[in-house]
């Protein structure tokens, strides 16, 4: 465990003393008896959604934390896990005076977003083989230093990284190390929920984007120490996950047993696609995945790209990425998507 970490050494100032807004439902949260609600201003007029939506999601966080094994106290929700990750600069980077780590290849909105709130991007390449290179990450830290950013398993490589690397940064740094986990569903590895407790700079986000199927509601989670969740909460919009997304998220949350069927057939796929594409000649090289999507090197990046856009197939051209020269990357789709794409790469003539 890391020694001496204080998190309200990290906290900006200004948010440090920030008085949150405190909307209607924050004030009066119902018992469940018939009450009259005049209090918030709302069209009292029945559509199912006139009233706001509960500003802590409690019946989802409670579902989510049986689920993972954490308290309620330890997830805040947002619109996506961009709008945690924004928070988390909001709430932790001076602008203009404080620094983050990410480690390329790998997603890009953690760049944009130190870009966005003004904040140093240090930005450290993986190794050859996609893992952290610990003692450069470290060296490049100072005081200002205040996040460092792991995505495991890493979009777009999708291998996770080693137990051994995190476990360094975790207990030498003395800032927040991320670990975005929105892939963890596909991985055998385990989540570093459990390791919570142990690591109070410690904040995972997950999402109900990939392994749950719904992109489309913008439900992100971020999982962290009560105390680091408490300073989260007192920047967030008041009601920025809406009615609609909670009930469609809570559905879904509770019908476990078919999103680990999905799952499952996804991770078939995946094993399925890997045997096929050792069949093509212009790959190069298939790289190991732990993720829902697969990354390959191939000789001619973009003419390949533009060769299945032809067919009509689209997937990612990660060749003008770091360590990434050449490489397209796959998300895995149904046994017929996943068809018709063997079926074009087959199709497409070698140089």
């Amino acid at each position: 465990m890391i020694k001496n970490f204080n998190i309200n050494s990290l906290v900006r100032e200004n948010v440090a003393g920030l008085k949150p807004y405190s909307s209607a439902r924050d004030e009066y949260q119902s018992t469940g008896s018939e009450m009259v609600f005049l209090d918030a201003n709302e069209n009292p007029f029945q559509t199912d959604v006139n009233r706001y939506p509960d500003p802590q999601q409690r019946n989802l966080k409670s579902e989510l934390a049986k689920i993972k094994g954490v308290d309620t106290s330890n997830i805040l929700l947002g619109n996506g896990s961009d709008e945690v990750l924004d928070l988390l600069f909001r709430a932790f980077c001076e602008p203009a005076k404080d620094s983050v780590i990410t480690l390329p290849p790998t997603y890009g909105m953690y760049k944009v977003l130190a870009n966005i709130n003004n904040i140093e991007n240090r930005e450290i390449l993986l190794t050859p083989d996609f893992e952290p290179d610990v003692a450069k990450i470290l060296k490049a830290t100072d005081e200002q230093t205040k996040m460092i950013f792991l995505c495991s398993p890493n979009n777009p490589t999708g291998n996770s990284f080693s137990e051994e690397n995190i476990t360094e940064i975790l207990q030498n740094f003395n800032g927040l190390v991320v670990i975005d986990e929105a892939y963890i569903d596909f991985s055998a590895k385990e989540s570093w929920l459990l390791q919570l407790k142990k690591y109070p700079n410690l904040v995972i986000t997950q999402t109900l984007s990939k392994a749950y199927g719904m992109a489309g509601i913008r439900l992100g989670i971020c999982y962290a120490s009560e105390e680091i969740i408490q300073i989260l909460n007192k920047i967030k919009p008041p009601y920025n996950v809406n009615e609609l997304t909670q009930q469609r998220a809570l559905e879904r949350v509770l019908n476990q047993d078919k999103v680990n069927s999905e799952v499952s057939d996804i991770l078939g796929e995946r094993h399925r696609l890997f045997k096929e594409l050792d069949e093509v000649k212009f790959i190069q090289k298939t790289y190991n995945s732990d993720a829902n999507f697969i990354l390959l090197k191939v000789d001619d990046a973009t003419r390949r790209y533009n060769e299945l856009i032809l067919k009509g197939i689209v997937i990612r051209n990660r060749t003008t990425q770091p360590l990434c020269e050449n490489t397209l990357r796959f998300t895995v789709g149904t046994k017929d998507e996943n068809d018709k794409l063997i079926k074009a790469l087959k199709s497409l003539k070698q140089q």
